[in-house]
């Protein structure tokens, strides 16, 4: 898999970390981020992620700040990328299953490496679940082009949802 990294510089110490362990399992990576240490513009970082990703040049975007909401949100705004913050191992997995995330977010001053990283690996292994969910992806591309949406018969009043599904 090719995988766009990019950090600013409070996530300099993770992407190097993670660059070495997703080399280790054969993925090509692409540094999108900063290398040094003083002052840099997460927006651009966040902004060449969600480029490579969109594009289809890079398969998958990972990106890294001090908290990752910032850099998340810049990936974001690219057309055709879907980013989510994986807070959680749960939340990796389901970014994936559910919608269909191509770009994942961390902070590295509110996560540890190892949740990084066994989360990145969640996010990289896991698929798309596709069914229903595809409805949901639509919608987000028509937002993205500015269509209306509404609401789908399938999820009314009635519906149940079980946690993790």
């Amino acid at each position: 898999m090719r995988i766009a990294i990019g950090n600013d510089r409070n996530g300099i110490g993770y992407k190097n970390r993670l660059t070495k362990h997703l080399e280790s399992l054969g993925h090509t990576v692409v540094n999108c981020g900063t290398d040094e240490d003083f002052p840099a513009d997460y927006p651009v970082h966040g902004e060449r992620v969600g480029r490579l990703v969109a594009s289809g040049d890079c398969d998958r975007g990972i990106v890294i700040c001090a908290t990752g909401i910032g850099i998340c949100m810049c990936a974001g705004k690219v057309r055709g990328v879907r980013a989510g913050m994986a807070y959680n191992d749960d939340v990796a997995r389901l970014m994936r299953v559910h919608n269909n995330a191509n770009v994942v977010g961390f902070g590295q001053d509110y996560m540890t490496y190892e949740e990084v990283e066994k989360r990145t690996d969640i996010f990289l292994t896991t698929d798309f679940a596709g069914g229903y969910h595809n409805t949901r992806i639509q919608q987000i591309a028509d937002i993205e082009e500015g269509k209306p949406i509404h609401q789908t018969p399938v999820m009314n009043k009635n519906h149940q949802h079980t946690k993790g599904q």
